[in-house]
């Protein structure tokens, strides 16, 4: 893999994984697009590379939330050891990782069960159309209700709808963001919150996926640069989508994923 192809794919993974419009989606896609085929058909080592970059965006949401990882964390662990604590920070920490449960056992359930779906490149364009509607509807729905209301069954939902972005181009973030603001979420909170939770969904899948990585010591520098990228655009990412819910809506995240699924049909239609 040259270096400049780690560098493209960890800029889309970090970009694309906070945003709602899927990075599995467009890693599958670009690769296709473009025809790289920079692992030559070895699926151990692109998912090794995946692991890496996923590890990026990781480090790069971490180091964002970091205040608010260790408020709620500490709050929990305060509580559980039957300490004085701040009783709603460590309500939500705990609500945050009821939502991991569900993902983590559809991520599971997937990963025993059924084969790479990001080769259907028809499906990952289909997802990214029909899911982008459906935060469209979503976010058009009012929204005054804080995380603070949550409770465990919206929590559980919340993780159903993380764990639907096994699939390529449905998006963990858009998922997640679609069912918070069903649920009445105020859209900047329920992007927050959606970060928050994709935290120890992304750590979990990345210990489960690295149990047999092997790197062979010709590509660590393409992992490294891939890693970087992917923490330092992830790092932007968080902050960018923050900032842009605090004042707008999300009506140019649909509009974008309507266009990429048509145009990804389009081009394999004429191919």
């Amino acid at each position: 893999m040259s270096l400049l192809h780690a560098l493209l794919l960890g800029l889309v993974q970090g970009f694309t994984e906070f945003l709602p419009v899927s990075s599995s989606g467009h890693l599958a896609l670009v690769p296709w697009l473009f025809r790289w085929d920079d692992f030559g058909g070895d699926q151990a080592l692109e998912n090794a590379f995946d692991v890496a970059l996923h590890l990026g965006t990781l480090l790069g949401a971490l180091a964002y939330l970091r205040d608010d990882v260790r408020r709620y964390g500490t709050a929990l662990l305060a509580s559980l050891a039957g300490r004085p604590h701040d009783a709603p920070s460590a309500r939500l920490g705990g609500l945050v990782l009821v939502t991991a449960v569900p993902a983590g056992l559809l991520g599971l359930l997937v990963l025993s069960s059924t084969e790479d779906l990001g080769d259907r490149t028809w499906l990952v364009a289909a997802c990214l159309i029909g899911f982008g509607l459906l935060l469209g509807v979503a976010d058009r729905r009012p929204g005054d209700r804080g995380v603070g209301s949550l409770r465990v069954r919206d929590a559980l939902l919340l993780g159903v709808a993380q764990g639907l972005a096994f699939q390529p181009g449905v998006s963990r973030a858009g998922a997640a963001l679609t069912a918070a603001r069903f649920l009445g979420v105020e859209r900047a909170a329920a992007a927050r919150l959606v970060f928050l939770m994709s935290l120890p969904v992304i750590a979990g899948a990345g210990l489960a996926s690295a149990v047999d990585v092997r790197v062979p010591a010709e590509w660590w520098p393409a992992f490294a640069v891939g890693t970087a990228a992917a923490a330092v655009s992830g790092w932007f990412a968080v902050h960018g989508m923050l900032r842009l819910l605090a004042s707008r809506g999300m009506g140019g995240f649909v509009a974008y994923r309507v266009l990429a699924g048509l145009a990804a049909l389009l081009v394999l239609a004429v191919r």
